[in-house]
């Protein structure tokens, strides 16, 4: 009834033409508040009372009307059921019948009110436009005109999904024909295609949303879960006329395509026979990934971390890092010696970190493009981690300063396990970057593999729906398509801190690489790609034809691009010396020398002074907050822990306090994740404590060890290996003044993970120049739990160590240190809490970083006779690499018969044996704390060293 309270103004007939004017001169936009008008396309007549002040009379009368009918004379009674019914402007109004005349010719006129047109048709005729409108946005994406090729559908489905209007029976599915085609229909507040309007024929209604969802962008947003971020997107995608760049922006898109496009050129012309993995068919990355990072800079952020694959990636080197164009081809070289010590890595491997002035918002930036390995993906969670830190030390709690991007392959996109589980990552609170940019790569096939046969989702990007990213599907051969898709996916991260991912749909020009033929598996597609006009000279067409540029600036741009590759190229002739620590992702100024050298070789005492034990320990064994409610289980474990400080003794867990507690108090930030490590897998640690009463109300006590101490960061991780591993590897190799430690829920899971560890963590100093101090803790031991679940597999690590066997070392007053220098990673297996508590400390006081892999007991984390005293832990103690046992044996050696050299636990099973057997002065026992030594020679002069003390 309330349609009309305001019944002058809605009685009125409005066509089609009035609808669609501009109802707002001004330019202010109309209130999208839905009301629900009706409109008509035929011209009607006008209520002939309805005009001038009498609309007043009217509505006084309707008011009276809804009050009571029987208050106003029968014929207006007639006229409000008619309209209130639905019936048109002009057929409401029925004329009184004359005096006199018979009831039955009032009945009639009472009739008209059921003959009047149905109010139910017009509000199901709306509702079937919203329906259409909405199908749009779902599924939109679908027809969009989205390969290069024209060949291949993206979504590598055919058909038209058939609740659009474009399909063969698609207004028929919702109960409308071309008669409704120029009715006006009110525009729902879930779509902007009006504009200022509020309403439009359906026809333009159509090719409205047709020409949002259905050329050269595809948009997958409606899964996700929230209001506003939907509307955002319909807003960016629906307005009107919002795809328009002025001439500038177009120049500089041109002038940034030529870069792109000769560059890899000029590679071809260079170095016809060298693989390179080209840019060729998606040139349009170059100026994809300049146009997301000038508008992040915009925004406020300061520190752009890439991971990508190997295609394009001297691209990138060259024209988004900026990397001296000499230093990349001189790559080429196969005479080039290189001056830093290990194997290096193909020139498409390597990364790079710059730091300069952005030319678009005049502020600085830093780019880090990291390295990584063949295997695709592997870098995406270092990237993250790495992110992560550079956020943690910037106190960057939001993620404004610093950002990710990551490019990948639409194959491994799809394939790589590794993708879903860094996007696991995205909003837990310990690993959340605030949103990383994803940028896909797709060329439509994995190297040799049709997508079809490749995945079994429609789009490689399927995966990010999971964490509700939008996807932006982009053809790459409209270059302000896709310039506009990247501002935008930029301003959806400054703006919600979520993850969001562009598909720029391309092709590759040339085979997996320069060398390959892929016309033995893809031919038709090669046929296409050969026809197939390049889109720089597409673009610089379209330009021309515009008066943007003229064919002689266009031309004058690409020679003056040509001249900086020449001289470049002339300038590498003469780099003779290819130094790796210039292509650093993660450079840590002034921690070595000038040189990248140790700036001693020397370790100091990591013992600590008794009142530092002290104290550390009473504040393990309390809670160093009140009204703070704990188990009463871990009352019992926290006194049992009291009484250990006072009887100067430390077990496993207590003595883990104790060189976490005396690193932070020195400054240095510690980051413990992993799979249940606030409590401990065998409920050890308990370093978060949980109030019984109060939900989510936790304490820390190793925060509140010093005033000024640095943070102490311990989270549980989601149930991934690979993933976390490489995200905290990533956040370890930020800075050198942190002790970042993964460990395993057991040892045997660090297999999940191998990748990280044979990639990255064992070869990369090799590789890349690149330290990194991160620790893993592996429990292992049989402990009852079945041989798989049992062994941290001590041996891969072995084998992996870069030891030379035939070779003894020097054994120099610098030994000790440089022996750890010169390994690729350190290896041990303590059997004392106190060789725990030395190794941990000694981690950070190294002047260098070496992986750190500790085998942890399970047994001995309450084993009565694994315990400490204070006083192998005061000043002037150090790690202990190998132990002799204080014993029988050892003041008579004369009567030893066999000596055991044996690491960790099994220790303690053996001087049980030798006990129950009584072999004690016949059988000496020898513990090897760190396995990763030089050579067997070495490893002997470290048990007569510790021997000789």
């Amino acid at each position: 009834m309330h349609r009309l309270r305001t019944c002058a103004a809605k009685l009125r007939p409005l066509t089609a033409s009035q609808t669609v004017k501009n109802v707002s001169h001004s330019g202010a936009a109309v209130s999208r508040t839905f009301q629900q008008w009706r409109f008509y396309t035929a011209p009607v007549a006008a209520e002939p009372f309805l005009s001038g002040t009498s609309s007043n009379y009217v509505e006084e009368m309707y008011f009276a009307w809804l009050e009571n009918p029987q208050s106003v004379h029968k014929s207006w009674d007639v006229f409000f059921r008619n309209a209130n019914m639905g019936a048109a402007p002009g057929t409401a109004y029925q004329s009184p019948p004359p005096l006199g005349a018979s009831l039955a010719s009032l009945s009639q006129a009472q009739s008209m009110v059921v003959a009047q047109p149905n109010v139910d048709k017009l509000v199901e005729d709306h509702l079937a436009v919203q329906s259409l409108i909405r199908a749009y946005q779902i599924r939109g994406h679908h027809v969009a005109q989205l390969d290069p090729l024209g060949i291949l559908d993206a979504d590598l489905e055919a058909s038209v999904p058939a609740n659009l209007a474009t399909s063969s029976n698609g207004l028929a599915f919702y109960g409308l024909d071309e008669s409704d085609l120029d009715k006006v229909f009110h525009l729902p507040t879930t779509t902007f295609i009006g504009g200022n309007e509020t309403a439009l024929p359906l026809r333009e209604i159509i090719q409205r949303m047709e020409m949002s969802y259905c050329q050269h962008i595809g948009v997958e947003f409606m899964f996700i879960n929230d209001l506003e971020q939907c509307q955002w997107i319909r807003q960016k995608f629906e307005t009107p006329r919002a795809m328009q760049f002025n001439n500038e922006e177009k120049r500089t898109l041109l002038a940034r395509l030529i870069r792109s496009t000769r560059f890899e050129e000029f590679l071809q012309r260079k170095w016809s026979s060298e693989k390179r993995f080209g840019l060729e068919g998606c040139e349009v990355l170059i100026p994809a990934l300049k146009t997301i990072i000038d508008k992040s800079s915009e925004n406020g952020v300061e520190n752009v971390i890439m991971g990508m694959p190997h295609r394009g990636r001297l691209n990138v080197l060259a024209n988004v890092i900026r990397k001296e164009l000499e230093q990349i081809f001189c790559q080429f070289d196969s005479k080039l010696e290189a001056a830093d010590e290990g194997t290096g890595d193909v020139k498409y491997h390597l990364g790079m970190y710059h730091r300069r002035i952005n030319r678009v918002s005049n502020k600085n930036i830093t780019l880090s493009l990291m390295a990584n390995p063949s295997h695709l993906e592997a870098v995406d969670p270092v990237v993250q981690g790495k992110t992560k830190a550079e956020q943690f030390y910037l106190s960057d709690t939001e993620g404004k300063q610093v950002m990710s991007i990551l490019l990948h392959g639409d194959a491994a996109f799809a394939g790589q396990g590794i993708v879903y589980e860094t996007f696991h990552l995205s909003d837990l609170p310990s690993y959340t970057t605030h949103g990383t940019i994803h940028v896909v790569v797709n060329n439509q096939i994995g190297f040799t593999t049709d997508p079809r046969v490749a995945r079994s989702s429609p789009y490689p990007t399927d995966v990010a729906r999971v964490v509700n990213a939008p996807i932006f599907h982009v053809n790459g051969d409209d270059p302000e398509a896709v310039m506009y898709v990247c501002n935008v996916a930029a301003e959806w991260r400054n703006t919600f801190h979520k993850d969001v991912v562009v598909d720029l749909v391309c092709f590759r020009r040339n085979g997996h690489n320069e060398m390959d033929e892929p016309m033995f598996t893809q031919p038709l597609m090669y046929k296409q790609i050969k026809k197939q006009k390049p889109v720089l000279k597409k673009y610089a067409e379209k330009l021309t034809s515009e008066g943007v540029v003229t064919q002689q600036e266009f031309e004058e741009e690409m020679a003056k691009y040509d001249k900086i590759c020449e001289e470049a190229y002339t300038r590498s002739k003469d780099e003779k010396i290819m130094h790796i620590k210039h292509w650093l992702d993660s450079p840590w100024p002034g921690f070595f020398t000038l040189d990248g050298q140790p700036k001693s070789m020397t370790c100091p005492s990591t013992g600590l002074t008794e009142d530092m034990l002290n104290h550390i320990g009473n504040i393990a064994s309390s809670v160093p907050i009140e009204d703070f409610t704990i188990h009463g289980g871990l009352t019992r474990i926290l006194k049992s822990r009291g009484e250990m400080v006072k009887n100067r003794m430390v077990d496993w867990a207590l003595a883990e306090y104790m060189a976490f507690g005396s690193l932070l108090n020195e400054g240095i930030h510690i980051r413990l994740s992993g799979q249940d490590v606030e409590r401990g897998t065998f409920s050890h640690r308990h370093h978060v404590l949980h109030d019984q009463n109060v939900d989510k109300k936790t304490c820390i006590p190793m925060n509140h060890l010093w005033p000024n101490q640095a943070p102490y960061t311990v989270c549980n991780s989601s149930l991934s290996e690979y993933g976390v591993l490489g995200f905290e590897l990533g956040f370890a190799m930020a800075s050198p003044n942190a002790l970042v430690l993964w460990e395993a829920q057991f040892g045997d899971f660090h297999n999940t993970a191998q990748c990280i560890i044979d990639q990255f963590i064992s070869p990369g100093q090799a590789k890349w120049v690149r330290q990194n101090g991160i620790v893993l803790l592996l429990p292992h031991g049989m402990e009852g739990m079945g041989p798989e679940h049992s062994s941290a597999r001590p041996e891969r690590f072995l084998q992996m160590c870069n030891d030379d066997p035939d070779i003894v070392p020097k054994f120099t007053e610098d030994f000790v240190v440089r022996q750890l220098y010169d390994t690729n990673w350190i290896v041990v297996n303590c059997s004392t809490p106190a060789n725990y508590f030395h190794v941990l400390r000694r981690q950070i006081l190294l002047p260098f970083r070496k992986p750190l892999i500790i085998f942890t007991p399970k047994s001995l984390l309450r084993h009565p006779d694994a315990k400490s005293s204070f006083d192998t832990m005061l000043p002037g103690t150090e790690f202990l690499r190998g132990i002799v046992e204080d014993g029988v044996a050892a003041h008579k050696p004369q009567d030893v018969k066999r000596l055991l050299l044996c690491t960790g636990k099994v220790y303690y099973e053996l001087a049980k044996e030798r006990k129950t057997r009584d072999l004690q002065a016949e059988v000496a026992i020898t513990r090897v704390e760190q396995v990763s030594t030089t050579s067997v020679g070495g490893c002997m002069f470290t048990c007569h060293q510790e021997g000789s003390r």
